[in-house]
């Protein structure tokens, strides 16, 4: 009996810490997407920003993703640029920054974080999207990163076409 009780307390304890977070990374993934487009109109050195991002923002903040995610899109634009462009309607530059910044994001954690289920990373681009962004770039963000899903994830989406 004990030892039950003892799982539900840990169970309990894991769910608390699971929604801190999930709402730490997705501050932090606020924080991506400012520090992109910062670096994209700016261009200054990713590593100065994140710098400033860490000085700038305190609270609980999942800082492990933000430099992952963020250091990594700006070293790996090239690549990441490879992945977009085939599935886009015009030139990655025609597009507005957020929605380039969002774009950034949603392939790098198609393609790199595969502990970030691919409806997760849609959806969190989509609501980023909506508080940023132009009034229909969800909708655009939404189809290009559908497009990705079954060449990255095609394994989790079940290789849908």
């Amino acid at each position: 009996m004990q030892l039950k009780t003892s799982n539900k307390v840990s169970e309990s304890s894991k769910n608390a810490r699971q929604k801190i977070s999930l709402a730490q990374r997705r501050r932090a993934r606020r924080l991506v997407l400012q520090a992109i487009y910062q670096w994209l109109m700016a261009g200054a050195p990713p590593r100065k920003i994140a710098e400033q991002f860490h000085e700038q923002n305190k609270g609980k903040i999942d800082w492990e993703y933000f430099d992952d995610v963020f250091i990594n899109i700006s070293s790996q634009k090239k690549s990441l640029n490879l992945y977009l462009q085939p599935v886009l309607d015009r030139n990655l530059d025609a597009l507005d920054a957020i929605e380039r910044a969002l774009l950034y994001i949603g392939v790098f954690e198609l393609a790199n974080r595969v502990d970030i289920p691919y409806k997760v990373v849609i959806n969190e681009c989509i609501e980023l999207a909506k508080l940023f962004g132009a009034a229909d770039s969800h909708k655009y963000v939404n189809g290009v990163l559908d497009k990705l899903v079954s060449t990255l994830r095609a394994v989790e989406s079940g290789a849908r076409t």
